[in-house]
């Protein structure tokens, strides 16, 4: 008895000739049983520059925002808007001052407004003349509070207009009594 011939290979030709011609190529556009060929890819778009740019600027509009409430918020004022009455929460620094910041005289405050001189108009008189204008608070004092004239924890402090602010028509002579320590009340009366 003969053996059985073997069995083919399970990957070789067919019989009678070669492999059947490859299928068409997925990508192949244009070609009968392609698949259409793939759009090019996209370029890196700006996108997320554009969206950074965005970012940056709603977080800029919001700290400006912040900024603002917090300089020109309730309480913070033109200095040459207080009136008397007024209370300050501290004594401000510095040699030009544009803004204070007011409170209620029923929370601790550092100075309060007794006195708001106008001086008269015309050309600026200069800084000495407008420097010893501050002479008459001492009298609006004794008239507001009579008590602070033997009060050692009570001093005076006075803004007045400046050679620039003058140009811009202020002639306000601000008396201001300064109470170290703060307090809380008002001294009137």
């Amino acid at each position: 008895m003969t053996a059985p011939p073997p069995p083919p290979p399970p990957y070789g030709p067919p019989p009678g000739g070669g492999y059947p011609p490859p299928p068409p190529q997925p990508y192949q556009g244009g070609q009968p049983g392609g698949f259409p060929a793939p759009p090019p890819p996209k370029k890196k778009g700006k996108g997320w520059v554009i969206a950074a740019l965005v970012l940056a600027v709603l977080a800029a509009v919001v700290i400006g925002a912040v900024i603002l409430l917090q300089a020109f918020g309730d309480g913070n004022v033109t200095a040459t808007d207080v009136k008397v009455g007024d209370c300050l929460a501290e004594i401000p620094g510095g040699d030009q001052v544009a803004r204070v910041q007011t409170i209620g005289c029923d929370q601790q405050h550092a100075g309060e407004v007794f006195a708001v001189l106008l001086m008269p108009d015309g050309d600026f008189p200069g800084r000495e003349a407008v420097e010893a204008y501050h002479k008459r608070c001492s009298p609006e004092l004794a008239s507001y509070s009579p008590a602070s004239m033997t009060d050692d924890s009570v001093q005076l402090y006075v803004l007045y207009p400046t050679a620039e602010t003058w140009e811009d028509g202020d002639r306000a002579v601000i008396c201001i009594a300064t109470l170290d320590p703060p307090r809380t009340g008002s001294i009137k009366g």
